[in-house]
């Protein structure tokens, strides 16, 4: 007879809810952080992994119901990431330390997606440079404009910001972005910016400034290669369009 093993599969009961019950005076099968140590992050639900995070409930509110009521206003962890800290505030049991601590954990992952797609070898398109950009600037409230520095062979030094606006516009200096581009030897640039309605395509001030910009970059001999407006998963590109 073959001995019998005993399962290492992962308990297939669903979480309980404990109303009014303290996390830590849960079985311990169902306690957040001891399921992540057993079984692995993966197994987790959201409103589980949102609990680790506030580690505490507040009176009356365990962790993990804090944790639905945050998925039940936001929905999804991309809705959360550019909400005002008002709406946060909203939410009975969250004080400014949960929030902070909610907030800089969806800043990491955001910054995880750009370092996976981080840029290797020379650019050679718009979409290369629209899907390293497109995670950090899409769901900025604000314009924001950076500016990627490139070497002799098209390969990304550095990213810089040099402009953080209002929700309809950003106006960063030209002479600031080619005086940032000789400090750091770049020999050609591509400029990036949001536009927070979601649209990318380009205004009148858009085009004005991009000429301007590649203007004074044939002065100082800095390549303008592209500007690169992000909207909601999808962008617009002067190259392409033949506007530079």
């Amino acid at each position: 007879m073959e001995p019998k093993h005993k399962s290492s599969s992962r308990p297939t009961r669903q979480l309980q809810n404990f109303k009014n019950i303290p996390v830590k005076d849960w079985p311990v099968d169902d306690r957040p952080r001891e399921k992540l140590l057993k079984w692995g992050e993966h197994t987790l639900s959201d409103a589980e992994l949102i609990a680790i995070l506030i580690r505490t409930g507040t009176r009356g509110i365990s962790a993990i119901d804090l944790g639905r009521r945050i998925l039940q206003k936001f929905k999804t962890f991309r809705q959360m990431s550019h909400t005002d800290i008002s709406q946060w505030r909203e939410i009975v049991g969250l004080g400014n330390t949960k929030i902070c601590q909610i907030k800089a954990a969806i800043e990491i992952g955001r910054r995880f997606i750009t370092e996976e797609r981080k840029k290797e070898g020379p650019v050679k398109s718009s979409r290369e440079v629209a899907d390293l950009m497109m995670p950090r600037l899409r769901d900025l409230k604000k314009e924001v404009f950076k500016i990627l520095l490139l070497d002799g062979q098209n390969n990304v030094n550095n990213v810089v910001e040099m402009d953080e606006g209002t929700v309809t516009q950003a106006t960063p200096s030209i002479r600031e972005i080619i005086s940032r581009a000789l400090q750091d030897f770049a020999a050609a640039i591509v400029a990036v910016h949001n536009h927070p309605s979601g649209d990318p395509h380009p205004s009148e001030g858009d085009k004005e400034f991009t000429r301007e910009l590649v203007s004074a970059g044939e002065i100082m001999q800095i390549k303008v290669l592209d500007h690169i407006i992000i909207g909601d998963n999808k962008y617009f590109s002067f190259a392409d369009e033949g506007l530079l």
